[in-house]
């Protein structure tokens, strides 16, 4: 990792358009399994693209997501270094018992049993915005009209919180997820009032329980008969806002936008309804615009695919990468909509991988099923290679899905 002659990559890596992913994954991975790229806020970090180094480091314990050890690097481009820098990251335990006992707790409101009784819910709401993008009119923004307010009406449901702050929600998370748009005052500014917000909707909650997660979390005892702090509350709250809207909703047009950049793709799902699951699993293992990826810390000197990674380094697990590694998925540059099995590690790996993806796996087939039963003609209003990325996030996603039915 220390070769003098080695190039130091931008990171994110650029892509030649929105869909496709950066030919120099597919060389780091061939090449340089352990790559020195510098990020957004100008520090540097090691950049891992193949499957089983990605799956490895965000499974090992000694890995941690904290990054303020000595010589942990900054993610965005700001003082603090953003989302994976912030107190709402340093709110939930980081691993041992401590982790274990938040995740049991909170884990309990996303079971099977769970999402399928929230599916009605879901596609009901979903047939009432595809309802208000018809109603205005061919071409619309799919983005505009249903993937971004269909999970923010989710999770604010799912939270006990009104959808009539979404748009608050929005600017809140867009401060913690942004790289470069935001100065320091204004993230502080952005993330002091969210902070506030949220511990003030957990003591109407504390006062005034209804059937939602936060109430269940603040009324209820952990197994050992404890109960979750404040802060542990507040952290929860403010993740899942963040998480269960931004993601999912940049997800729905980008799986929207793959499925109907290739024809024969929508045409083969109006003919057989019962791939909708393993093409929403396909979507998520081909989404080559997926964001940062995850940074891990690492406190002692350690072996990634053959090489030695000194102690005090920050490593950027690129899970999209990982995803194309055709080390691990046969024809890995192709979208194949019935694969199976399919073990992308889309939601992470380990004890830290996603807590909500049965949520988010859930919400996309709901979509998808509601998009092929109302809109059997949908197609994309602008050529595939128009599609301009978001710029900037942590997460990755489009900035407009345009289509026309």
């Amino acid at each position: 990792m220390e070769r003098d002659d080695e190039q130091v990559l931008d990171y994110p890596i650029p892509a030649p358009s929105a869909l496709e992913p950066p030919a120099e994954w597919e060389r780091l991975r061939s090449e340089c399994p352990v790559a020195r790229v510098t990020l957004p806020s100008g520090d540097e970090a090691a950049l891992v693209t193949r499957y089983e180094d990605v799956k490895s480091v965000l499974a090992d314990p000694r890995f941690t997501r904290r990054l303020t050890g000595e010589g942990a690097a900054r993610i965005a481009a700001n003082e603090s270094g953003g989302v994976f820098n912030s107190d709402m990251a340093a709110a939930v335990p980081d691993g041992g018992e401590g982790h274990r006992r938040w995740r049991r707790e909170v884990g309990k409101w996303f079971t099977a049993k769970r999402m399928t009784a929230l599916r009605p819910g879901i596609r009901d709401m979903a047939e009432r915005l595809i309802d208000g993008m018809v109603g205005a009119g061919a071409p619309a923004d799919l983005k505009a009209h249903l993937g971004f307010p269909l999970p923010v009406w989710v999770i604010c449901d799912l939270l006990g919180v009104p959808e009539s702050d979404r748009d608050r929600f929005s600017y809140w998370s867009d401060t913690l997820l942004n790289l470069t748009r935001y100065t320091e005052e204004e993230i502080s500014a952005a993330q002091k009032e969210f902070f506030a917000y949220m511990s003030e909707h957990i003591e109407r909650r504390r006062a005034a329980p209804g059937d939602d997660l936060l109430s269940a979390l603040i009324t209820g005892t952990t197994e050992d008969g404890g109960r979750l702090t404040d802060a542990e509350l507040v952290g929860t709250g403010m993740g899942l806002l963040v998480a269960g809207h931004e993601t999912t909703a940049n997800m729905i047009g980008k799986m929207v936008a793959m499925l109907l950049s290739d024809r024969s793709r929508w045409e083969r799902l109006l003919e057989d309804r019962r791939l909708v699951r393993t093409a929403v699993e396909e979507a998520l293992r081909f989404d080559a615009n997926s964001g940062i990826g995850l940074p891990r810390f690492i406190t002692e000197d350690t072996e990634i695919g053959g090489e030695t990674v000194p102690a005090g380094t920050t490593v950027m697990c690129a899970m999209a990468a990982a995803n194309r590694d055709s080390g691990a998925f046969d024809g890995a540059d192709t979208m194949v909509l019935d694969r199976s099995p399919n073990q992308h590690i889309a939601f992470g790996s380990g004890a830290h991988s996603c807590l909500g993806q049965a949520l988010a796996r859930t919400e996309l087939q709901v979509v998808l099923e509601v998009l092929l039963d109302r809109l059997p003609g949908l197609d994309l209003a602008v050529p595939a290679a128009e599609l301009r990325r978001v710029d900037g996030l942590a997460v990755g996603g489009l900035a407009t899905v345009p289509v026309r039915w």
